[in-house]
């Protein structure tokens, strides 16, 4: 068995603790910045509601106006 120098055993259990340390830090750093991807007073857009989807489709020529009548009906049946 060769003789390993007891400061290079050292240096790689260093080396260790250096790498969780810095793993833990890293952490840290992404959960206190993890909110801040936004640019400034951005505001995510409000979603749109079952009976504007069915208005827009409309005024897409999506859907036709009996069809528009149809759904309608039935959206107002749930509210």
């Amino acid at each position: 068995m060769s003789y390993v120098p007891y400061g290079y055993m050292m240096g790689m259990h260093a080396l260790w603790w250096f790498f969780w340390i810095a793993a833990v830090i890293a952490v840290v750093i992404a959960l206190v910045f993890r909110d801040r991807g936004s640019p400034p007073g951005y505001r995510e857009p409000p979603r749109e509601t079952p009976h504007e989807v069915l208005r827009r489709r409309l005024a897409n020529g999506e859907i036709s106006a009996e069809e528009y009548e149809k759904r309608k009906v039935i959206l107002d049946q749930d509210s």
